[in-house]
Formats: structure tokens, C-alpha cells, sequence
């Protein structure tokens, strides 16, 4: 299976990139592999032009379509995701989430911009077609705090939201439905019989 894990903040330390570390290190810890994309990598001028056939865009749309599973962490600005991250789904095809399980992850100043991940970047994932799209995860910055050594630590009960929606994505999508207790095996449309 693979996991696709997207970075949308501007800056290369922040308090949503740690969300997404914790993420990782959650599935890193189960034997989940996961590629990564940090959007303010992505070429700025292609983001800004809107250069759809740019190398850099090719290439992360690539990934997000070889991807099964997308977790994406932004930053929340004025009650919105990041710019950046607003100008990279602007540029995946339409249905570049179609099938896939999202994880929307966001951090913000106060508790105020939680309602972000709902009204602003869900409507967008939906758009885009994710399959489903788990519950998402806000944190304040009082809940992702930077250590004296310039590390950013998650705060147990955050931890706690990160290693439920770990486990939901282990047992709802990553593990082939033959792990699943009381799976069915599949059974072709031709070898379906009804009777009245």
C-alpha cells in the first residue's frame, strides 16, 4: 500500500509538517512506507503561473495518482488552508483523489479556525474525489510546541487523535481485505444467483 503524506506549509519547520512526522513515524512503526511532497518545493513559479505541464507538477501529480492514501497537513491562515497548498491542488487533474483515503491534518493559532478543515479544505478533497475522507485532525499552537532544542513536540492528547486515525487507516484501507476479520471472499457479478 502506499501512503502519500503532503506537506502545504510555506515554511520548512512548522507545527503542521510535525503533525505529518507524527503521522509518519505512526506508520513507519506498522512497516508503512510512505513518499512525501513538500509543496513550497514544488517549482514557485510553476505554482504561481499555473504551469500545469511543468516537470515538478508532473511529477507530484504522479505521485498523488500512484498514491492510496493521501495525509495532508497546512497551516490555517485567516480561517483558510495555506496558499501554497491551495495553489498545488489547483493544478491536480479533477479527479486526482478519486478512490483514495484522505487525512486532513491542520494547526492554527487558536481554536477558533478548527471549523477550517470542514468549511475550506474538506469541500476541496471532496471536489478532487476522494473516496472518503477521515475526520480530521486540528491542533493549536499550544498543543505543537518547540522545544528549547528547536523541536516541535505533539501533545499527548493530539498524540492520541494521531495514533486513532493511524489505526483507522491500518484497518479500514491498508490491510488487504483478506486481513479483515470476517472478510468474504470476492465473488464475480456472473456467479451471483437470486431467487424469489
Amino acid at each position: 500500500m502506499s501512503v502519500l503524506l503532503i506537506a502545504g506549509s510555506p515554511t520548512e519547520r512548522s507545527r503542521s509538517a510535525a503533525l505529518l512526522d507524527a503521522v509518519a513515524l505512526r506508520l513507519s512503526v506498522q512497516g508503512i512506507r510512505s513518499e512525501r511532497i513538500n509543496v513550497r518545493d514544488v517549482a514557485p513559479e510553476a505554482l504561481v503561473r499555473a504551469d500545469f505541464g511543468h516537470p515538478a507538477v508532473v511529477a507530484a501529480a504522479a505521485q498523488v495518482e500512484r498514491a492510496e492514501v493521501i495525509v495532508v497537513a497546512t497551516p490555517v491562515y485567516k480561517a483558510a488552508y495555506s496558499g501554497v497548498l491551495k495553489a498545488f491542488l489547483d493544478l491536480l487533474p479533477q479527479t486526482a483523489l478519486k478512490g483514495k483515503t484522505v487525512l486532513p491534518l491542520a494547526t492554527g493559532g487558536s481554536p477558533h479556525h478548527m471549523l477550517a478543515l470542514d468549511y475550506a479544505l474538506r469541500p476541496v478533497l471532496q471536489s478532487l474525489g476522494a473516496k472518503h475522507i477521515l475526520p480530521g485532525i486540528y491542533a493549536t499552537d499550544a498543543q505543537v510546541t518547540l522545544t528549547p532544542e528547536g523541536a516541535y513536540t505533539v501533545h499527548p492528547d493530539i498524540g492520541a487523535r494521531l495514533d486513532d486515525a493511524t489505526h483507522i487507516l491500518l484497518s479500514d484501507t491498508l490491510r488487504p481485505a483478506s486481513l479483515a476479520a470476517g472478510a468474504f471472499e470476492a465473488v464475480s457479478f456472473s456467479q451471483v444467483r437470486c431467487s424469489v
